[in-house]
């Protein structure tokens, strides 16, 4: 029986997550959202994986969310332990300390997309579209779509996708900021393993720093986001890494980070 979400780290440090269920257009059941929970908590902790890639099987589809076929036989309960799930596996992702690369390979509507939010970084593939549905069902974004896409691409814009329900072409995302990079399909992993390349020569503890230091600093006033940075910088002094980073520069060589 194949996994519903694998996991491969690299000899560069580069752990490329992909979701696994092609046939059901990567939608979220919900032992696939255990697996992918059991995947994000190891990667956490590992010192060995310095960049994220995530990404999912196929050549049409990143994620269309909710498995709704699935939704539809559960009771309310069933439906609100399911959703805090989603909601839980997608916070893991923006909390991961590593640098994290969305590799859209297809389309991403209403979890799908919110997943894609929490990473720090998206390439979408030249096909995709992407789309927060849900008031088209009824329901509202339940994933952090309400708050992070206006945090991305102003709160007017994430107002209009989001009450009509829009599915907006990779073009578009990309015009707008909603993704960094729109790339072909063949060259969509390439293209995030370029990008992951040039983070993991950099020091690992420091990519982490500067992930907290913005995404923290992102939700308060100035003042307190230069506090923040400062202690953050702090962390890093005593680290053997910043050491390492300043005898590699006076020897004219590259550097051997260690994550120490």
């Amino acid at each position: 029986m194949n996994k519903l979400v694998n996991v491969e780290v690299s000899e560069h440090r580069i752990a490329t997550i992909t979701l696994n269920r092609p046939e059901a257009a990567n939608a979220f059941s919900l032992q696939m959202l255990y697996d992918f929970h059991e995947i994000l908590h190891d990667i956490k902790f590992n010192k060995e994986v310095s960049v994220v890639i995530l990404t999912a099987a196929g050549a049409s589809v990143f994620c269309a969310g909710a498995d709704l076929k699935e939704r539809a036989t559960m009771d309310e309960q069933q439906v609100r332990r399911t959703v805090a799930l989603i909601r839980s596996n997608v916070n893991d992702v923006e909390n991961l300390p590593q640098p994290v690369i969305c590799a859209l390979n297809g389309s991403a509507f209403g979890g799908g997309l919110e997943l894609a939010l929490a990473c720090d970084i998206r390439i979408a593939q030249t096909n995709a579209l992407l789309g927060l549905t849900e008031t088209s069902l009824a329901i509202i974004p339940g994933a952090g779509g309400t708050q992070r896409l206006p945090r991305l691409i102003g709160a007017g814009k994430a107002k209009e996708l989001i009450y009509t329900a829009r599915r907006i072409n990779a073009l578009e995302a990309e015009r707008i900021g909603l993704v960094e990079y729109m790339v072909p399909i063949e060259r969509l992993l390439d293209k995030a393993q370029k990008l992951a390349l040039e983070m993991v020569g950099n020091g690992p503890l420091a990519m982490q720093q500067a992930k907290y230091a913005i995404n923290n600093g992102l939700e308060v006033d100035l003042h307190t986001g230069l506090a923040l940075e400062q202690k953050a910088y702090e962390v890093l002094i005593p680290t053997k890494d910043r050491i390492e980073g300043l005898t590699a520069f006076r020897e004219k060589r590259k550097p051997n980070y260690k994550g120490e």
